[in-house]
């Protein structure tokens, strides 16, 4: 039996209102604004697992459980469309 994998998203959302794109994430501790995709997505790939390790495992889960039961599914969704 697998064991379960902490699954965590990040969506881009567009505030038109300051040209930016902004996360909605269940990471806790994520916050990002990027004027592009491209940059947004870099800062998911900086920040995400970091924040998601510090802020989701105790240390003694951190210390105990193998490798491939910490590495978390990321799920990254991008917006369908943004209005100019």
């Amino acid at each position: 039996m697998m064991p379960d994998k902490k699954s965590f998203r990040v969506t881009a959302r567009w505030d038109d209102e300051a040209k930016v794109f902004y996360s909605d994430s269940n990471i806790n501790g994520l916050h990002i604004e990027a004027e592009t995709l491209e940059e947004f997505e870099a800062l998911i790939f900086d920040t995400a697992v970091d924040l998601v390790l510090a802020n989701h495992f105790t240390p003694a889960e951190l210390a105990s459980k193998p490798l491939r039961e910490l590495l978390p599914t990321i799920l990254w969704e991008k917006p369908e469309a943004v209005s100019a």
